[in-house]
Order: structure tokens, then C-alpha cells, then sequence
């Protein structure tokens, strides 16, 4: 015997166009896409607290609780200006990765690998020495609109070189080094810092600015510790510490397939 849903959705095939399927996985992948940028983020929790309102809206509603209505009213009427306020900078970084394009380009992949292999080794190299580094790696957002310039620099790619700029005795090592189009494009930029509560307090400003800058652009950044050596690796306004050269290989490799 044949179920009432089984016999609406019976129905409801032969009606369908192809262009009506087109719409369903469109808005599902959208859905979908949603999902994967506030998982972990302020704004998972921002819309907990937003589907609390709507259920107390729906209970004031419900009983006739007037004035609590009347006020969830109000802050409903202003919805669209509170979501903007409240998600801009998750509405900012979706933007920017529309359209971005990947840092290892497969038609020059073994040039690019070998750079990839450059920055791992210095990054190792800091690591070994306890040299604290900021390396920010731009991708399709221009990260100069985000950040305060420094030296231009436009240099190769190499571990001495990259290692050179964060030496103590360098002028340019409390900044961070851009690296755009797998050359050092400026060194000594300042990044702002992240407002996110959720960022632990114990971390250092290089570590803040690097989540701060990954809030608001596509980049991604690498943070050597000049405290105990350790890398760590920022992207989409998270953090992971403690990383060794596999897995920072492979944390750079996996932000690219994203």
C-alpha cells in the first residue's frame, strides 16, 4: 500500500522540469555552502541566539505576551541591517573567495611545488632557531586593503631570503611578509587583529593578527613563535597550532582544494 507522502511525491515527478531540479541542487549547494562557513564561528552561535528570539517571538505570539511581541518586533523589522552588522566580516571572506583562484596553478605545479618546498623549509628553519614570523599567503582578495603597508619588496621566493627578513637584527621582522603571485611582495606590513572572543587569550599578536587578517581576506598565514618555536597555521579566521612540515604541507594543500 502506498503512503500519503509516498503517493504526493508520486505526483509530484512527473511535474517536475529539468529546470526545477537545477533550482533544488542550486539552493541545497548554497545551503550547504552557509553551513561550511559559520561552522565554528561566531556566527553558528549568532544564529543559536537569533532562532531563540524567533521561538520567544512565536511564544509571545502565541499567549498574547504584548510587550515582549512588541519588542521582538522591532529588532525582526530590522533584521536585514542587524544581519549585516552582525556577519559582516563572514559576509566579507565569502565574498572574497568567489571566483579566487588556486595558489598552486597545475599548469605550472612544479615550479609552484618547489616554492611550496621553500616556504616549509624556512618556516622549518625559523622554527629550529626560535625566530618568531608572520608569512601571509595572498590568494584572489588583495590583502593591501586590509592591512598596513610596508617594505615593497618583490623578491624571490628562497629560505634565505625569507629567513633574512625575520632575523632579529632586521628592521622589518616585527612585521609580516606578503608573499602574492610566489614571490616576497612586501615585508614589514602590519595585520589587524582579530575581536573574537573565542581566541584565546595566551596567544601572541602574531598569532592575533594572523586569525584577524584570515577573518577578513581569502589569505592564509603561517605563525612561527618566537617563544618556543612552534607553527602555527590561520585560515577562514582559525588557528591550528603545533604543526611540523607534513602537516603544514598539508594544511596549505587542503586550504587550496577548498
Amino acid at each position: 500500500m502506498v503512503s500519503g507522502i509516498e503517493k504526493i511525491i508520486f505526483e509530484l515527478i512527473p511535474t517536475l522540469r529539468l529546470w526545477d531540479i537545477l533550482d533544488i541542487l542550486i539552493v541545497a549547494f548554497l545551503i550547504y555552502r552557509v553551513l561550511l562557513l559559520i561552522k565554528g564561528t561566531r556566527a553558528g552561535e549568532i544564529l543559536l541566539g537569533l532562532g531563540l528570539l524567533f521561538f520567544m517571538f512565536w511564544i509571545a505570539d502565541r499567549f498574547e505576551i504584548r510587550t515582549l511581541r512588541a519588542l521582538l518586533a522591532m529588532v525582526f523589522d530590522n533584521l536585514f541591517i542587524i544581519f549585516v552588522l552582525l556577519f559582516q566580516n563572514d559576509i566579507r571572506r565569502a565574498l572574497s573567495q568567489v571566483g579566487r583562484t588556486s595558489f598552486l596553478s597545475p599548469a605550472d605545479s612544479f615550479k609552484d611545488m618547489q616554492l611550496l618546498e621553500e616556504l616549509i623549509r624556512s618556516c622549518v628553519s625559523l622554527s629550529n632557531k626560535k625566530i618568531g614570523a608572520l608569512i601571509v599567503i595572498e590568494r584572489q582578495a588583495n590583502v593591501l586593503d586590509f592591512v598596513e603597508p610596508g617594505t615593497a619588496l618583490d623578491a624571490q621566493l628562497t629560505k634565505e631570503i625569507l629567513t633574512s627578513i625575520f632575523l632579529p637584527v632586521s628592521p622589518l621582522h616585527d612585521g609580516a611578509a606578503v608573499i602574492r603571485n610566489g614571490r616576497i611582495h612586501m615585508a614589514g606590513c602590519f595585520l589587524p587583529l582579530t575581536l573574537n572572543p573565542m581566541v584565546s587569550k595566551s596567544v601572541g599578536t602574531r598569532h592575533r593578527a594572523a586569525v584577524g587578517l584570515t577573518e577578513e581576506t581569502d589569505a592564509v598565514c603561517i605563525v612561527v613563535s618566537e617563544e618556543n618555536g612552534t607553527i602555527s597555521f590561520a585560515a577562514g579566521g582559525k588557528i591550528t597550532h603545533n604543526l611540523d612540515a607534513a602537516q603544514l604541507r598539508r594544511a596549505l594543500l587542503e586550504a587550496e582544494e577548498r
